[in-house]
């Protein structure tokens, strides 16, 4: 489980691609102090399985699934990824419960930078939309967001500068695909609502 506040962004260093899996290797420097093998970590929104330890280094296998549904599979080395370690229970949330397990990417398709602001606007499956609402969270590339404007197939977040430094969002551009995962709650309560209203 994480909370959506990405703690720094890492380089990617090895890439072992084989049928049907792919092996990463990722350099998380004081961020892997007290990690052990089979920890959890969301490695750009992905809660990815430490299948080995190298020092500073961990490994993780990812398989078809994560492959078609997420950004990873087009990772090479060099590459920074958004890092979050799990969280613990004792821990702050500052941002909202996610859970590494990506819906889908979206696409960005307009950016704005007026003064002292960032301001994406996403495409994504019209689908998911009924699950995007104004002030509500998403979670991008494993970042924990407030979604601003919705439309048919599309939505905006604004980003803050602290957000950019920390992230590789400020190295983002029009056409760059991010892993999208709703928040579980909306989901529920959409649901649920849908449901009552169709029993009526």
């Amino acid at each position: 489980m994480f909370s959506g506040i990405v703690q720094q962004t890492s380089p990617v260093i090895a890439v072992d691609k084989k049928e049907g899996l792919t092996r990463i290797v990722i350099d998380l420097g004081d961020l892997a102090n007290g990690i052990r093998q089979g920890a959890s970590v969301s490695v750009s929104g992905v809660c990815l399985t430490v299948t080995h330890i190298d020092g500073a280094s961990i490994a993780s296998d990812m398989m078809e699934e994560t492959l078609t549904k997420t950004t990873l599979g087009s990772l090479n080395v060099g590459d920074t990824a958004n890092i979050e370690r799990s969280i613990r229970a004792d821990a702050e949330i500052g941002g909202h419960r996610v859970s590494g397990h990506v819906t889908g990417t979206a696409t960005i398709m307009h950016l704005e930078t007026p003064p002292n602001n960032h301001i994406l606007t996403f495409e994504c499956d019209p689908a998911w939309m009924e699950y995007i609402l104004p002030k509500g969270f998403i979670a991008l590339d494993g970042c924990s967001l407030t979604i601003v404007d919705v439309f048919p197939n599309r939505f905006t977040v604004h980003l803050i500068p602290e957000t950019l430094r920390i992230t590789t969002f400020g190295t983002k551009k029009v056409g760059d695909r991010v892993n999208l995962e709703l928040d579980p709650t909306t989901q529920v309560i959409v649901e649920t609502v849908k449901k009552y209203l169709s029993n009526k």
